[in-house]
């Protein structure tokens, strides 16, 4: 594996964002600075520590980052649910988004496995 965009979990965190920087588009003009900007910020900050993460030398700081990809992820279901709370979304796109979310938790935990058991 030569880079970081070979690994499905970083392809799959990238559709993510992706689909995240479209959703917020719907979003009220008073909220760009406020839960647009949030959840820009911790989709992004998934696959940015995929990335530096995957170009780090040893397992363990490579871990490191991804389980603070781990805890961006998380910190973006939640402005999800915020964002359905404020009626900003639907409950339907709440829970294509919880879909999608579920698998890059799940993609982002076997990479984990994956990287613990190769440090030990």
């Amino acid at each position: 594996m030569n880079s970081f965009e070979d690994l499905e979990t970083w392809q799959r965190c990238r559709q993510l964002r992706k689909n995240v920087s479209i959703l917020v588009k719907q979003f009220p003009d008073e909220e760009k600075y406020r839960l647009i900007d949030q959840l820009k910020r911790c989709s992004r900050s998934v696959t940015a520590n995929i990335a530096e993460g995957h170009g780090r030398f040893h397992y363990q700081d490579n871990l490191k980052f991804c389980r603070n990809a781990r805890g961006s992820l998380n910190e973006l279901l939640d402005h999800l649910i915020c964002a359905y709370d404020e009626t900003f979304i639907t409950d339907e796109q709440l829970q294509c988004m919880r879909t999608e979310y579920n698998d890059c938790h799940r993609l982002l935990n076997g990479y984990i496995a994956f990287l613990t058991k190769k440090g030990s």
